[in-house]
């Protein structure tokens, strides 16, 4: 049908811009937060590119949902706008016709968000998680961005480097702070120093030509100690750091395996996004109507709150499961059978407007009649 492929074509061409403009406002957010990151030292500056891109990935599946829903909404209030709309009624066609080609424009969206929420954004998760546990892992000393004051791991040593070599074994003009266990400040200054692994694995910083100071110059046991080399642990190379995997960053399998309370949350968000680009979708066609002598801002901002207040909703259900104060199968399907009737309500609503119990021909009624009171 000449309609259905022009409709899909508009669909399409719309969709495309949708996409490209919150692509790009969301990897410009992520650009600022992860290079704000990488300048304060919590992650590591090399990793920038593949942190960007793995968060990218988790935040696919609401800019595809966020796409498909707008670009339906788009299209059709411009038709109401454009009278399209008023030729098509006034051909008989009733406004359910609109539901396949928007259908069949948004399936591929829809099997593109279960891919990404079942198999990609999973390991995008996994493989995120890896980078940051590895830079965690990496000796203190080597988590130093140059020119910046550094806390270590332990909380108890603050680094300040002026310049370290690509590598990290050689660093120049070096400061550290260290509160001792019997809390007692150490500060330490050299010109030069560079990292090396003794027998036993553990790994030192050599210090050179620098000075120590012991204790508050207040007090009388402060101390200051002249050195040619001076060593300071900084790690351990046999240390090995195992943590429980985040359930965000576990496959299907894993997770159907596991059933404990986050197990169970995390299935629940990931069922529900490709239902909610499937409901989204056939929600904005009946929420398009516009009044063609009136603007469409205020209706895209009712389609917008009603998308937050969805997928807050959703994540309100997964919190409750996480936390165990709702089963999964008693939270997963409310939500989306609250949209499904929302969407029966609101086609029932545009299909039947001359009924005598349709609320704007209720509401013409009353205005009648506050008019004749005035009057009489």
């Amino acid at each position: 049908m000449i309609f259905q492929r022009a409709l899909r074509r508009e669909l399409t061409s719309t969709a495309g811009g949708v996409f490209t403009t919150l692509f790009t406002i969301t990897l410009t957010v992520m650009l600022i937060k992860i290079l704000g990151q990488a300048a304060g030292g919590q992650v590591a500056s090399q990793d920038v590119l593949a942190l960007i891109g793995f968060q990218s990935l988790n935040y696919m599946p609401i800019i595809l949902i966020l796409t498909g829903f707008i670009s339906v909404l788009l299209v059709m209030t411009r038709s109401y706008q454009d009278s399209e709309i008023v030729v098509w009624f006034s051909c008989g066609m009733s406004l359910t016709r609109w539901i396949a080609p928007v259908l069949r424009f948004g399936w591929p969206i829809m099997a593109l968000v279960a891919v990404l929420s079942f198999v990609v954004t999973p390991w995008a998760n996994e493989q995120s998680s890896e980078y940051r546990s590895r830079f965690e892992q990496r000796e203190d000393i080597a988590r130093v961005s140059p020119g910046k004051f550094q806390e270590s791991a332990a909380a108890n040593r603050i680094f300040f480097v002026e310049g370290i070599s690509g590598d990290a074994s050689k660093v120049r003009n070096i400061f550290v702070n260290t509160i001792n266990q019997d809390g007692k400040n150490s500060v330490v200054v050299a010109k030069e120093g560079e990292t090396t692994v003794d027998a036993d694995g553990e790994k030192f910083v050599v210090m050179q030509k620098g000075r120590r100071y012991d204790g508050s110059p207040s007090l009388p046991d402060f101390q200051i100690v002249d050195f040619e080399r001076y060593g300071l642990l900084i790690g351990n190379q046999s240390q090995t750091a195992a943590g429980e995997r985040s359930a965000r960053a576990l496959q299907m399998n894993e997770l159907l395996a596991k059933r404990d309370g986050f197990a169970r949350g995390e299935l629940l968000w990931r069922i529900a996004l490709p239902l909610m680009a499937l409901a989204l979708m056939l929600l904005a066609i009946p929420l398009s109507f516009v009044n063609p002598r009136a603007g469409r801002s205020l209706g895209l901002l009712v389609a917008l709150l009603l998308f937050v207040v969805y997928s807050n909703t959703v994540s309100v259900f997964q919190a409750s499961v996480a936390q165990q104060r709702m089963s999964f199968v008693m939270a997963w399907w409310p939500v989306h059978l609250i949209v499904a009737l929302l969407i029966v309500g609101m086609f029932a609503l545009r299909l039947n407007i001359n009924h005598p119990f349709h609320p704007s021909r209720l509401w013409s009624r009353v205005r009648r009649a506050m008019t004749f009171q005035r009057e009489a």
